[in-house]
């Protein structure tokens, strides 16, 4: 687990992937803190719930950001049966929350993940290992979803070594994830290769 919500601005890896959520789509924002990127996608016109463990950062949500205090780490998951079109995990980790995740994505999902690998020790914390993501980790958890992008490396400004991943979870009646089609906006947000 590590927080880090200080720059108030929403992740550029959310922003890039944005496109990819069904319009007007219900968005989780995972350990939200003060909701950067809960804001700006409120903001996008997205259905936002935000948790996290700080009720005090949650209060600074708007009124149109569903707010939930929880214990993602101690408690029972904390919406059970919900389904989203978008979960948005920023900086932080609790590996036991990826089956719940993967399970809150609705048919077409997509998942746009992003928090500290391996490495990270040499710019300071998180530098526990509990806490980094492993080489390839993300690309395993989503092993079901359609990967659009991933990203494994070390960022300059703040230095820091980061893993990122966009994944769609098929639709109903797609049998194999990299079929999965894509709009005409979410394709455009994919890096060409």
């Amino acid at each position: 687990m590590f927080l880090n919500h200080g720059s108030g601005r929403p992740s550029a890896w959310v922003q890039r992937f944005e496109a990819l959520i069904a319009p007007g789509g219900r968005v989780l924002d995972l350990a939200c803190g003060g909701g950067r990127n809960a804001l700006w996608l409120a903001e996008q016109g997205f259905k936002v719930t935000g948790v996290d463990r700080d009720a005090d950062a949650l209060q600074r949500l708007p009124a149109g950001v569903e707010a939930l205090p929880a214990d993602l780490e101690g408690a029972p998951w904390p919406l059970p049966g919900r389904v989203f079109d978008a979960v948005v995990v920023t900086n932080y980790l609790w590996r036991p929350l990826w089956p719940a995740l993967l399970d809150a994505l609705a048919p077409g999902g997509v998942l746009i993940y992003e928090t500290f690998a391996l490495g990270n020790h040499r710019f300071g914390k998180p530098s526990r290992p509990d806490f980094l993501l492993q080489p390839g980790e993300l690309l395993r958890v989503c092993t079901n979803l359609r990967v659009v992008a991933y990203e494994d490396g070390l960022e300059a400004e703040p230095a820091r070594c980061v893993q990122r991943i966009a994944a769609v979870r098929p639709s109903h009646g797609d049998t194999d994830a990299s079929d999965y089609p894509l709009s005409a906006a979410a394709a455009a947000a994919v890096p060409a290769r």
